[in-house]
């Protein structure tokens, strides 16, 4: 019932206010927390519609159809199964009321309209979304590169022609190996936790 008057509240308009963590639980994303598995919100931008949660582990999307209704549709976005492309923040011109930050994540593209006196904290999270974006994109290689020197491996032993039994026996050798080597790999290059980047950036 608290939740219903939070919009008013917090002064909230069209235009984003970023929530600080004195007030997450005015917010109905703090209820989709899983906290359980130590996720944790580190950036939060209201609406009197919607909400966008940044976490350490997913992006949260509270979508409102409008300001008047009480329905809401919630969007999650893990970051290990979505990656951030396209972050650009646009920041306000002399007559403007807001400045604007702008992603993709995944094939959703996403534009926020913040208030322009937020400014400051607003280029906090474009910091962390511009590295986590740029982790991504060279994790990915890193680790299509350790899938290629595997393949590069198998190749070798197949152009070695041993014999049957020893090929039996190397075949199930470098299966184990493969298996073990692409785990350590997508352990290594496949991040779900980015929380050392929002603390690294945002400061709350």
């Amino acid at each position: 019932m608290l939740k219903k008057f939070a919009s008013d509240a917090l002064g909230l308009s069209d235009i984003g206010k970023i929530i600080g963590p004195e007030d997450y639980d005015k917010t109905d994303a703090d209820d989709y927390i899983r906290h359980e598995d130590n996720e944790k919100i580190y950036f939060l931008i209201k609406t009197k519609a919607d909400e966008y949660c940044f976490t350490n582990i997913a992006f949260i999307h509270v979508d409102g159809e409008n300001a008047i209704s009480s329905k809401r549709v919630l969007k999650r976005y893990p970051y290990s199964q979505y990656q951030f492309t396209n972050v650009f923040l646009e920041t306000a011109g002399r007559v403007d009321l807001d400045v604007e930050i702008k992603f993709t994540l995944g094939d959703q593209s996403y534009s926020i309209d913040v208030d322009k006196k937020q400014l400051d904290q607003l280029k906090d999270l474009y910091k962390a979304l511009v590295y986590i974006s740029e982790k991504v994109y060279d994790n990915n290689i890193l680790f299509d590169m350790a899938t290629q020197s595997l393949d590069k491996a198998v190749t070798v032993l197949q152009n070695a022609r041993p014999s049957d039994i020893q090929l039996a026996d190397q075949y199930k050798q470098l299966t184990e190996f493969s298996f073990s080597w692409l785990s350590s790999a997508r352990s290594q290059y496949h991040v779900i936790d980015f929380g050392d980047v929002f603390e690294k950036y945002i400061n709350n």
